[in-house]
């Protein structure tokens, strides 16, 4: 009896477990443990029959000073728990990693594999370079002698890597080096430099006989530094796999009408053997266009949308986009006659959407005839048979508002009332849609009296990101002719809105910019207790939206705040932290 590899485990592979889980704690969902306890269950009966082999050939062994006793099929209870340590901190890390990541956007169907031949090609020889790999170990094992263990091991390891290559080949191929390379090779590295470390005191032994003699560098053997490449291999691609089969299941509900929370291992292996030729490519189109606007166009918001997952992440990044895209086509219209035109349009595409009469290809014919090409996909994926159309069209009435601004000389915010309606109009509105789709995805679980008083406070605090919005904007909206601070507070100040679009840095603009943050956070404070009455699962999502935002209100509160393209920003490290907080108070 010893503790030798009790103590590696103690010196080495826990302080990690423990360290990754702190980080992670704030970040965790449901979803995410199911992930690790389905990777873990499959890592250890999977590797269970394998390990024993191996130790009953005495291709290695452990010395009976160096283990503590009990075994299980002759496999040391120190090195079970080794599967599931090495299984739960590289899932650890993959999901720290990939926490960001949107994967709808990488998923590929007929006609955009035919577009990309480059991941067809890829994906066969993938599969050639695996089948060759395993005919190679399949040699190893049959010559039965110093290629054996590495032999082995190509063995029990290709047929897996072979099948969730084949199965999840468009997300292992699409996603970011840092979602697969990364969370591979770090805890790669890692291990090698333990096993060194434990080869060398004679925790564990490699039998000469059945290894081919080279070393990685001194002490490792090839065979052991081939081991933990191919196994953190797995863990990744099973996680990657699981993923991609989310993606399939939340993208496509003409496929998959209701997913369970917890979606069963028979409902994923389902997923993941759709044909892509079922696949709509207008659908990730969109999601790739909707993305792109939001990483644009809002970095607050693309940070807490990464926080939201399944179906409701997919919704509220088509809102913002279908938000973003009205938006544009009023703004950046060429003439207020366009402008008028444009919000007609918007107008007539609500009808056509809430029209029951009228079908869904009578609106995407309408689409496609009327609007830019860029801007169709919003107006397509916008989730209308589950959002309410009065906010909808009070949004578009939003418009108007500063479509006045094309009037020479006009400024249409004439006092706090006249601000606060607007803000409702274009963003107390948007707070209320974002409020739908998260009912809509949690039902059951508020009450009709919780959903009003939340849906009440939304809407105030959506009147309070916009009062920030403002007050950040202040110069670029100068420079558009348009000035948002009511008129009334500029005539207290002996100034007039002309005032503004000459000199929007001044003291007293400053001043004016303040009493409008400090009317923004007192409005924030009042509201903010009802983002705890949301549904669990999006009440700290919530939080980091909401906190994101204020966080620039805050940044323009300090005198030397830095402007970039003539905005204040928050930085990335100091957005981060925020996130941080607003989901650890949860």
């Amino acid at each position: 009896m010893g503790l030798d590899y009790a103590l590696v485990h103690l010196y080495y592979n826990i302080p990690p477990a423990v360290l990754l889980t702190a980080c992670y704690f704030p970040l965790c969902t449901k979803i995410d443990i199911y992930k690790v306890l389905f990777l873990i269950v499959i890592a250890v009966v999977s590797t269970t029959p394998w390990d024993s082999y191996l130790i009953r050939r005495r291709i290695w062994t452990y010395p009976s000073d160096a283990i503590v006793g009990p075994t299980l099929f002759e496999i040391p209870a120190e090195e079970i728990f080794f599967f599931i340590v090495q299984t739960y901190n590289t899932s650890l890390l993959y999901l720290l990693a990939s926490k960001p990541t949107f994967h709808p956007v990488y998923l590929r169907g007929k006609r955009l594999l035919h577009d990309g031949r480059r991941l067809r090609i890829w994906r066969w020889l993938g599969a050639v370079l695996l089948v060759v790999a395993i005919s190679l170990g399949a040699g190893l094992i049959t010559g039965n002698g110093k290629g054996l263990y590495l032999g082995l091991i190509m063995v029990w390891a290709g047929p897996f890597i072979f099948m969730l290559w084949m199965l999840a080949y468009q997300l292992l191929i699409n996603l970011p080096a840092s979602n697969t390379v990364f969370p591979i090779v770090a805890p790669t590295l890692y291990l090698w430099i333990v096993d060194t470390i434990a080869l060398r005191r004679g925790t564990w032994v490699i039998e000469s006989g059945t290894k081919l003699g080279w070393s990685l560098w001194d002490g490792l053997d090839i065979e052991e530094a081939f081991f933990f490449l191919i196994t953190n291999t797995l863990i990744v691609f099973g996680l990657v796999a699981f993923d991609n089969a989310l993606a399939i299941l939340n993208t496509f509900p003409h496929l998959f009408p209701s997913v369970a929370p917890l979606p069963s291992p028979v409902q994923l292996v389902r997923a993941l053997l759709v044909s892509t030729s079922h696949y709509r490519d207008e659908r990730i189109v969109g999601l790739q266009e909707a993305l792109k606007r939001l990483r644009k166009k809002s970095r607050s918001f693309y940070l807490a949308s990464g926080c939201f997952e399944g179906r409701l992440r997919i919704d509220l990044i088509l809102l913002y986009s279908f938000c973003r895209v009205a938006d544009d086509l009023v703004d950046n219209a060429s003439s207020g006659v366009e402008a008028r035109h444009w919000i007609a349009q918007l107008t007539h595409y609500l009808d056509v959407c809430y029209a029951k009469s009228e079908k869904a290809a009578s609106r995407d014919a309408f689409v496609r005839s009327t609007f830019p090409t860029k801007a169709q996909s919003a107006l397509l994926c916008l989730p209308t048979a589950y959002l309410s159309p009065t906010p909808l069209y009070d949004l578009v009435r939003g418009f108007e508002t500063d479509l006045n601004f094309s009037t020479p000389g006009q400024f249409p915010i004439a006092d706090e009332s006249t601000l606060q309606i607007y803000g409702s109009r274009v963003a107390g509105t948007v707070a209320e849609l974002c409020l739908e789709l998260v009912f809509y995805h949690n039902r059951g679980q508020t009450t009709v009296q919780q959903r009003r008083e939340i849906v009440q406070a939304g809407g105030r605090m959506g009147i309070a990101l916009q009062y920030i919005n403002i007050a950040r904007d202040i110069a670029v909206d100068a420079m558009n002719a348009r000035v948002y601070i009511p008129t009334s507070w500029l005539e207290s100040k002996g100034l007039r809105p002309e005032d503004v679009l000459q000199e929007s840095s001044s003291s007293s603009v400053e001043s004016l910019r303040q009493r409008l943050l400090d009317k923004a956070m007192k409005i924030y404070e009042d509201a903010k207790g009802a983002i705890e009455l949301l549904p669990d699962q999006s009440r700290g999502p919530m939080r980091v939206a909401v906190e994101s935002y204020v966080e620039i209100g805050r940044v323009l509160r300090n005198p030397r705040y830095q402007l970039k393209a003539g905005r204040a920003t928050v930085p990335k490290r100091r957005r981060l932290r925020v996130a941080w907080k607003a989901l650890r108070k949860g």
